[in-house]
């Protein structure tokens, strides 16, 4: 069995480093992230209080078999993830806010 010499290490200098370097965000381009996601959290609120009312105006017995679907489980799972993120987007938030600041 023949052993195999690895590959040489990619100098700083070389493409194929510039495409794995990590690359920071300008502010526009942080903007933008910010912006999409102010109106997928927006959505998800409006999507909430809907399901609320839906669950307002039905029956009793379709609540009941409505919540024992594994689409009701994934919707509580996922507003869970919601709740959890939430300390995350704030974070971003303050960062958008002190990015804002420099300009």
């Amino acid at each position: 069995m023949s052993e195999q010499t690895p590959p040489p290490a990619a100098d700083a200098d070389s493409p194929d480093a510039a495409d794995n370097a990590p690359r920071d965000l300008d502010f526009a381009q942080a903007r933008l992230a910010y912006s999409i996601i102010e109106s997928l959290l927006e959505h998800t609120a409006v999507l909430s209080d809907l399901v609320a009312l839906m669950a307002q105006v039905i029956d009793a017995d379709t609540t009941r078999a409505l919540t024992q679907t594994p689409n009701w489980a994934a919707y509580l799972e996922s507003r869970r993830r919601m709740e959890a993120t939430r300390a995350d987007v704030e974070k971003f938030t303050e960062i958008m806010k002190e990015l804002g600041e420099g300009d």
